[in-house]
């Protein structure tokens, strides 16, 4: 079932081909082979072309739409941003549960993990470092997160990760190698920052049965740190002609499908600004670029199509608790894109969904998937309505229906 036991359908009536809106209750959902409830195998292409580790992970593949083609369905989120209240609820949900560790991040995102785990393949936003397991912990200016955040992650069903965003030298280049060491350590694929040279000259590509998957990451800025002289590979910097040679060549290592995660955008705001359109319209323009994936500004931002492809401007935080919750930083959106392959040597969106979240901070912090919860009598709360057609309403911004 495309959502568990959610029992969501799929309205088919669009304005803009490809695009659905996933409403609550009414009917059954469309008809789309199941997908397994597993992650795809995970591994880095080298430096030279070459594949790496890409064995596939049984019971992991695509499917096939009516008229036979082969599909494959992608998963996005928003920000995963720590903060102190976030890490606060996972100990008072260690205490209930009984994890080990003293922090229990999978009750705050089991709300999502039946759409995620429903994926193919489901890519999270990591945006902060990651600390030792016993801390010290730290939030905003400069993040220092609970590693334990990763078992969360990976209870939801994503596979990896970007991890390119402006904090992501907040603790320097030890936070760096801790976090990447730890995404190691869970099984979780990473790209946007690195511990070596080699390893960010690698490409990370995610293996769905014969299907490789490109994932790029790139950010606008460091909050005015500089990475260290000669160390530039520590993380990624957005910079269009870099962009478009790595998409190259991860199309020439073999990749079916090129994704790009950019931490770009003004925060606070719905519309992409400038640099936004501009860096969208270089990037998106390369037959290697097939899907752009927009984080940082902590709300939602339009859907845009452009030709076959998209681009998804901002799907706002994921997992947050900012020190002012207001619903713009409480909104979230999923993109789900169902890529098809439409001639023997090409693929494309041939559907894209947004699917609303929201963030319950009371009695307990949950991430709620809008449009199951809408969908249960027992669950459906006038609020989720509100934020439901909110997030809506800023998807479809800038022309999606």
């Amino acid at each position: 079932m495309l959502f568990g036991a959610a029992g969501v359908a799929l309205l088919t009536a669009a304005a803009v081909l490809g695009f659905r809106v996933v409403e609550p209750g009414g009917g059954t959902p469309a008809a789309v082979d199941a997908s397994p409830s597993r992650p795809a195998s995970v591994g880095p292409t080298t430096g030279n072309g070459g594949a790496a580790g890409l064995a596939p992970t049984a019971g992991a593949t695509s499917h096939r739409d009516p008229s036979g083609r082969r599909t494959l369905r992608l998963v996005a989120a928003g920000d995963v941003l720590v903060h102190p209240e976030v890490t606060a609820q996972a100990r008072r949900d260690a205490t209930r549960t009984g994890r080990s560790g003293g922090l229990d991040f999978a009750p705050m995102f089991a709300g999502v993990a039946p759409t995620v785990a429903a994926a193919d393949l489901a890519l999270c936003h990591l945006e902060t470092p990651l600390a030792e397991p016993g801390g010290p912990f730290a939030g905003y200016p400069s993040f220092n997160a609970p590693p334990q955040v990763l078992d969360g992650i990976r209870s939801a069903g994503f596979d990896g990760c970007s991890t390119a965003s402006n904090h992501t030298l907040d603790q320097g280049a030890e936070g760096v190698t801790r976090t990447v060491e730890a995404l190691d350590a869970a099984g979780l694929g990473h790209t946007g920052s690195a511990r070596s040279a080699a390893e960010a000259a690698t490409t990370r590509i995610y293996r769905v049965g014969d299907v490789r998957v490109a994932h790029l990451a790139y950010s606008l800025n460091f909050n005015g740190l500089d990475r260290p002289a000669g160390k530039q590979w520590l993380a990624n910097l957005i910079d269009p002609p870099e962009i478009l040679a790595a998409a190259h060549r991860a199309r020439a290592a073999g990749a079916d499908i090129v994704v790009l995660s950019l931490h770009w955008g003004t925060e606070y705001q719905h519309l992409p600004d400038a640099d936004q359109r501009d860096w969208s319209r270089q990037l998106i323009a390369s037959p290697d670029v097939d899907l752009i994936l927009g984080h940082h500004a902590h709300a939602v931002q339009p859907f845009q199509r452009v030709g076959d492809k998209w681009v998804v401007y901002g799907m706002g935080n994921e997992l947050a608790r900012h020190a002012d919750p207001i619903d713009d930083n409480r909104e979230g959106v999923m993109a789900r894109a169902t890529f098809t392959q439409v001639t023997p040597g090409r693929w494309s969106v041939t559907r894209m969904e947004p699917l609303p979240t929201w963030t319950d901070l009371s009695p307990d912090l949950r991430l709620v998937d809008l449009t199951a919860a809408l969908a249960d009598p027992a669950t459906a709360r006038p609020e989720y309505r509100a934020a439901y057609d909110r997030v809506l309403g800023h998807v479809r911004a800038l022309g999606a229906a």
